[in-house]
């Protein structure tokens, strides 16, 4: 048996080559990339704008011709350089009612930090070997998603990681561990094979 069967290492079958660019390198040549969409609480919206915004959204899946994954991931909220003004302002201030003020809101803050809270964040990935056809796909889910009126842009290396950190190392909560990708599990890991 080799070492890469025997290895404890995700690295050692993970098809990933690099994360470059805001796309996943893979080994076969496929690059895996997309868009990030911004989240929009339709919600608050009055029914017939709701109604638009849903029906454009069909619209747009309905036309997309190439296979995309549509993905969602927490993202922990870092809100520490907002607690550390917090904390210069509380120091300065000589008024005791805005000291008092500005200590409640630090001590939001810090029970924030204690919950986890999370922003969940929204993903459209697709995979693709030509550069080019990578540029026009991301134009296309780029051009759909504003017309129907949600704002995105192409993934970051960063969020990049955070989806496959949630893949490989979180996952969802459940008896079957994380749930991974097709373009994920198309590589056999030595635990799968």
């Amino acid at each position: 048996m080799n070492s890469k069967t025997n290895s404890k290492y995700t690295e050692d079958w993970l098809p990933v080559k690099n994360i470059s660019n805001g796309m996943i390198e893979l080994d076969n040549k496929f690059s895996v990339t997309g868009v990030k969409v911004r989240p929009r609480n339709i919600f608050i919206l009055d029914s017939n704008s709701r109604a638009s915004i849903i029906s454009q959204l069909r619209v747009f899946y309905d036309s997309v011709d190439f296979e995309f994954w549509l993905i969602s991931a927490d993202r922990p909220v870092d809100i520490s350089s907002y607690l550390a003004t917090l904390q210069i302002q509380y120091n300065n201030e000589q008024d005791p009612r805005i000291k008092k003020i500005i200590s409640q809101d630090i001590e939001k803050a810090n029970m924030f930090m204690r919950d986890n809270v999370t922003d969940t964040e929204f993903y459209i990935l697709f995979k693709e070997k030509d550069q080019d056809r990578i540029q026009k796909k991301l134009r296309t889910l780029m051009l759909g998603l504003s017309n129907a009126g949600l704002d995105s842009v192409q993934v970051s290396n960063s969020d990049l990681r955070v989806i496959l950190d949630g893949f490989l190392n979180a996952g969802m909560n459940t008896e079957n561990k994380a749930v991974l990708p097709q373009w994920i599990l198309n590589h056999k890991s030595p635990q799968r094979a």
